[in-house]
């Protein structure tokens, strides 16, 4: 398991340079100089060149990069341009907004995907699975940003039975947090529940097929233990990879939900600094997207071993 969690963390290296690289390029091909911003509508061209020489962005694209890339070896993202401190510390203040949505988001997406996906592969073919899929095909159609305005205006607004703009650490307690997450999580998590069920729904018509399925049932296996114990398990295999890229999906596309929710998180601080163009900040944010990524690949291969014990032996 060392050797192969050793195995693993190198090989996401050439990832996080290539991020770095794409990031660094990308963001200075777009239009815009986050110097005359800083500066001001008024100020002069001097004033503007000052300011861009205090930034370091006088200086040519190479020599930006090396330095970029020193202090990425050092775990120095630097100083944001427009919030004028440490860029890991503004991560880190948006950081529980945004982990609160994706985690909410995603537990509220298994937790109706599951039984939606087993219900419409054990009754395959009827007016069960038919009307299971259109939900799941609604899921996938609906926008989140359209969603989202629609829950706001009608459960915040209309009704008046939950609270839109704000937000809630578990600290204050479980009822507070759902009242404020629950329909940001809904918006966002939606399509992820359309991927997840459609995806148990398929996996478990492939296994229900299987010959083993077969010889449990002609051996008498009551079909609860058939479908919990031996076809569950093995579908859940190809589900796994779809939850786990699902759930960094959702932190990385948070930016829409949590504008519309007045959440501050990742994705409103992701908004303002691509309008502000603050170089570090976006490539800051850019790399903690990639980690998370590389991490949450990490969790699903161990998950592999968990549900099949033959791949055990090649970890």
């Amino acid at each position: 398991m060392k050797s192969y969690l050793a195995r693993r963390l190198a090989s996401a290296i050439p990832v996080v340079l290539v991020v770095a690289v794409v990031g660094f390029v990308l963001f200075r091909l777009t239009p815009g100089d986050p110097a005359a911003l800083l500066a001001g509508d008024n100020a002069t061209r001097e004033q503007i060149e000052r300011t861009r020489q205090a930034l370091g962005l006088d200086q040519p694209l190479h020599v930006q990069f090396t330095r970029y890339l020193g202090r990425l070896a050092r775990a120095d993202f630097g100083q944001s341009i427009f919030l004028g401190r440490p860029v890991t510390t503004a991560i880190l203040e948006r950081l529980e907004p945004t982990i609160s949505l994706a985690v909410t988001a995603e537990v509220f997406a298994i937790a109706l995907a599951l039984p939606l996906g087993l219900l419409a592969a054990l009754r395959a073919n009827t007016w069960t699975d038919q009307v299971a899929m259109a939900l799941a095909l609604a899921g996938l159609s609906i926008p989140a940003f359209w969603l989202g305005l629609l829950l706001v205006f009608s459960f915040g607004v209309k009704l008046r039975w939950l609270p839109v703009g704000e937000f809630r650490s578990l600290r204050d307690g479980l009822g507070p947090f759902l009242r404020h997450m629950i329909l940001p999580a809904v918006s966002l998590g939606l399509i992820q529940m359309a991927l997840t069920a459609r995806m148990v729904r398929s996996s478990m018509l492939e296994v229900l097929r299987e010959d083993y399925i077969r010889t449990a049932q002609a051996k008498g296996v009551r079909r609860g233990a058939i479908v919990l114990r031996h076809a569950l398990r093995n579908a859940l295999i190809p589900t796994v990879t779809v939850i786990g890229l699902g759930f960094g999906a959702l932190v990385s596309g948070a930016v829409v939900v949590e504008t519309i929710f007045a959440l501050p998180g990742l994705g409103r601080l992701t908004a303002t600094a691509l309008l502000n163009r603050d170089y570090p900040l976006i490539q800051a944010i850019l790399m903690f997207v990639a980690m998370i990524f590389i991490l949450v690949n990490l969790l699903v291969d161990l998950t592999y071993a968990v549900l099949d014990p033959r791949l055990r032996v090649r970890y």
